[in-house]
């Protein structure tokens, strides 16, 4: 058998990964304006002597690296996402760059708290003016990054991914074959999750000083500072646990979405003939699985059979079938 009749059932494992997401766009756009508006805040701090300018400053550098790691995450992806070495490309790698993130806001929320027990328990003298006026231009500054990221990228990513060009699979052994489905991303990018968090938690934490600053200037209520710094840290450490939930699920291959296991076990039993005996369904990166099905029939059914029950919709990028006849079965139970 010569390597061109070999050619249709080989496929790469790209799956869409070498191409620029709109979500490395966006945080690019975010990490230079969080950089210039740090290397402001740094520059004025040190010329007026001002500590409230030289402490955001240094807070905004704290975010600026960890939505420098998103778009490193992004680049990684795209650029060895031809690397034979990936067995599944490189999707997961926008998973570890959500994971890093996710740790990133932990030990930021854990800073915050230490801030603020630090300040109940030693009070300085704040600037309130100076104070407030860093705060609004921190707000508007992760406002607008807000804006760019995108809330909806929240929970679930929408960046559609270019179709990818499909091939027959390869088999392995009697009756396994692969097959890479055209397919848009709709999954959750963690990636993106990570970079809008942090900047969420920026914004959040501008909202709280303005507040406490505030109530401070004009109420007196100086403790209300580090309290904000404590609630704040409470929220950031919620939104930080779903991202550490979400990406480690992702890295330690954990089943897929219940849904789609029963929708693909329904579509392929469909015909009363067919039992998925053994399923395997794990994400390869954002809004693309791998699924290994064994199926034992009565019928005379071939694995391409099976996958062409399974529609582009449910974005399986690599899936294989192992179809094992009821006749199979009796023989090895005798």
């Amino acid at each position: 058998m010569n390597d061109q009749s070999l050619e249709r059932w080989q496929h790469s494992h790209v799956f869409g990964q070498d191409q620029k997401r709109e979500g490395e766009k966006r945080t690019l756009i975010v990490v230079t304006i969080t950089g210039s508006m740090m290397v402001v805040e740094l520059a004025t701090g040190i010329l007026f002597g001002s500590m409230a300018l030289l402490a955001d400053g240094l807070h905004m550098a704290s975010h600026a690296a960890a939505l420098g790691i998103n778009v490193i995450a992004y680049s990684y992806a795209r650029r060895h996402a031809n690397d034979k070495r990936y067995s599944f490309g490189t999707g997961k790698v926008n998973a570890l760059g959500g994971f890093i993130g996710a740790v990133l806001l932990v030990l930021f929320a854990l800073m915050m708290v230490w801030e603020s027990l630090d300040r109940f328990i030693n009070p300085v003298a704040i600037a309130f003016n100076q104070a407030i006026v860093v705060a609004v231009l921190g707000l508007i500054v992760n406002g607008v990054s807000v804006l760019i990221l995108g809330h909806k990228n929240l929970h679930h990513g929408h960046d559609h991914g270019q179709s990818h060009k499909s091939h027959e699979g390869h088999i392995h052994g009697s009756a396994d074959e692969h097959r890479h489905d055209h397919g848009h991303e709709h999954g959750e990018d963690h990636n993106l999750r990570s970079a809008y968090l942090h900047v969420l938690a920026d914004a959040l934490t501008s909202v709280l000083a303005i507040s406490a600053l505030v109530s401070a200037k004009y109420l007196g209520a100086v403790w209300m500072d580090p309290l904000m710094g404590i609630v704040g840290a409470i929220l950031v450490t919620r939104w930080s646990a779903g991202l550490l939930k979400g990406s480690s699920a992702v890295l330690l291959d954990r089943q897929g979405p219940a849904t789609l296991e029963r929708e693909v076990r329904a579509l392929v039993e469909c015909d009363g003939t067919s039992i998925v005996v053994d399923i395997h369904l794990w994400s390869i990166g954002p809004g693309l699985y791998g699924a290994i099905l064994s199926v034992i029939t009565q019928a005379h059914r071939t694995p391409q059979d099976y996958k062409a029950l399974l529609p582009e919709r449910l974005g399986l990028a690599h899936v294989t079938v192992e179809v094992i006849h009821r006749d199979a079965v009796k023989l090895d139970a005798s």
